[in-house]
């Protein structure tokens, strides 16, 4: 494997390392899933504009690509939401793993959007994440809806690394996640009254612990965490950076367990159904790795 190839997934395990803290603090603030988000969004936007401002690395882009950016800022709005919304209803560690339903869908998807041949591997191996996610929705009835919410969250961290694919090679990253997330913050700004006539938040205006985690998680898990995954998304593809996220729900679960108790909840076939997952990462990885050797060898 190249020094260049090493450095991205170092850079890509950083990302999911951070994003998986996303979910224990989704427990901690209390708000609802949708003001949440929006604060969220809203608080990034504020100091990436303030920080590109004072660095100098304000740019206006070409039409097209400020509305591409903005429609995948929508997707990746629609994602979170859906995601701390499995967060409420069921818990930190079953939303974290139904997003491992994402390699599943970017297998399927990326092929269907740029007209390539399906990755019969690739396939396989989002299934086999995908029956472990069936084993723990088979035996964790009661968290139905939050498994819906989280199958629908996974579809949307499918669709944006697709599409960042192509945005990354010509966009800086910073550039990149301030216009996507501009364009998230419009859209759930109109989305949000829709969205709360079903599921509406306990409360509107943060809590002084709610704006402490909300700090953290703007400037950790959003900020850096995209840096980092649009340079990975340089040199690895689409489809091994949704499977490696896939390592996410270990990161969260093993947080989750240590900070709020959430072991009890969970059964034997839950971790059998981790195991199934954490089984499709290391094979993905492998695969990579072998291809990479195999290239290096043939030139």
């Amino acid at each position: 494997m190249s020094p260049q190839m090493k450095k991205a997934f170092l850079q890509l395990h950083t990302a999911v390392f951070l994003a998986g803290f996303t979910a224990i603090l989704g427990k901690l603030i209390e708000l609802g899933e949708g003001m949440l988000v929006w604060y969220r969004l809203g608080m990034t936007v504020i100091l990436l504009v303030m920080w590109m401002s004072w660095q100098k690395e304000l740019r206006r882009q070409p039409a097209a690509d400020v509305w591409k950016m903005m429609g995948v800022g929508a997707v990746i709005a629609a994602h979170w939401l859906f995601f701390y919304g499995s967060i409420k209803y069921a818990n930190a560690s079953v939303a974290l793993v139904c997003l491992s339903a994402a390699g599943f869908f970017t297998a399927l998807l990326e092929p269907l959007f740029f007209r390539k041949a399906i990755v019969w591997p690739e396939l396989a191996l989002g299934l086999l994440a995908l029956a472990g996610i069936y084993i723990i929705f088979d035996f964790h009835p009661q968290y139905k809806l939050g498994i819906i919410f989280g199958i629908l969250s996974s579809l949307g961290s499918a669709i944006f690394p697709i599409f960042n694919k192509q945005l990354v090679r010509h966009i800086s990253p910073r550039t990149l996640t301030l216009y996507e997330l501009t364009g998230g913050f419009i859209f759930l700004s109109l989305a949000l009254p829709v969205y709360h006539l079903a599921y509406p938040s306990p409360y509107y205006l943060p809590t002084g612990s709610d704006w402490a985690w909300l700090l953290v998680l703007v400037i950790f898990c959003t900020i850096l965490s995209f840096e980092l995954q649009l340079r990975a998304l340089r040199h690895i593809s689409a489809f091994t950076a949704n499977l490696s996220y896939n390592l996410e729900p270990v990161y969260g679960i093993i947080l989750a367990f240590m900070f709020l108790n959430e072991r009890k909840y969970l059964h034997q076939q839950f971790f059998v159904g981790v195991s199934l997952i954490m089984l499709a990462v290391a094979l993905q990885m492998w695969r990579v790795r072998f291809a990479s050797r195999t290239k290096l060898r043939d030139t």
